[in-house]
């Protein structure tokens, strides 16, 4: 999960407008227009995992509206989401960071211990205590292990999914560290695409950097 900015740009236009429109007929907030718009605004990823490889798409609202109109038509409430986090998040981790509003990079630092061939784990370290943050540390923790025999397997293709961003991620960091000119500049732009906000995991691969900051820190630039 990281920062995603919620631009104004004509197809957020276009969902606005649907979303008035179905609001007056109480109709579905599941419109064309915002399902294109919210694939903009996140890079066609899921705003919890940031998983890309997703088959089912849901719009998800950010405060559970139980019926509230003005929260169930508010385009400021609607997020995109896999099927896999939208069934685990529910309502039972009421209220979560708002990534549209908050940082969540200065809340939370996202890493991964161990390789292959030893015990592998993901850690949500909490850099501050707000309700907000504790219940997205449980929602992640969730999402990345599962807890029922359906999500545990769900979370066990996403931490495989995850793994493999993440071994090849190293790997151009480590062709960028052993690489010279040309090639090296070359590294560097994919590694600028690596860590921007459209890239898959985008929070681990981050803070990867950060962590080892005395050693790329020419790449801390390149996190937005």
């Amino acid at each position: 999960m990281i920062k995603v900015e919620r631009k104004i740009t004509e197809k957020s236009r276009r969902a606005m407008d649907s979303l008035e429109r179905e609001r007056l007929k109480n109709g579905s907030y599941n419109t064309p227009e915002v399902n294109a718009a919210l694939k903009e605004m996140f890079h066609g990823k899921c705003y919890i995992c940031e998983n890309k490889q997703i088959t089912s798409y849901h719009i998800e609202h950010l405060n559970p509206h139980h019926g509230n109109i003005e929260l169930k038509y508010s385009w400021d409430n609607l997020f995109l989401s896999c099927a896999h986090c939208n069934n685990i998040k529910s309502d039972k981790f009421d209220p979560i960071i708002d990534c549209t509003k908050e940082n969540v990079e200065d809340m939370i630092a996202f890493r991964k211990e161990g390789y292959f061939g030893r015990d592998e784990k993901l850690i949500f370290d909490m850099l501050d205590s707000r309700i907000e943050t504790q219940n997205t540390i449980k929602l992640l923790q969730e999402v990345y292990y599962g807890s029922t025999p359906q999500k545990k397997m769900e979370a066990t293709i996403l931490r495989r999914t995850l793994r493999k961003e993440l071994s090849d991620f190293k790997e151009y960091v480590r062709e960028y560290q052993e690489s010279e000119d040309e090639e090296k500049e070359d590294l560097m732009y994919l590694l600028q695409m690596q860590l921007s906000s459209s890239s898959p995991f985008a929070a681990f691969k981050r803070w990867l950097i950060r962590d080892n900051k005395d050693v790329y820190p020419e790449l801390l630039e390149y996190i937005d």
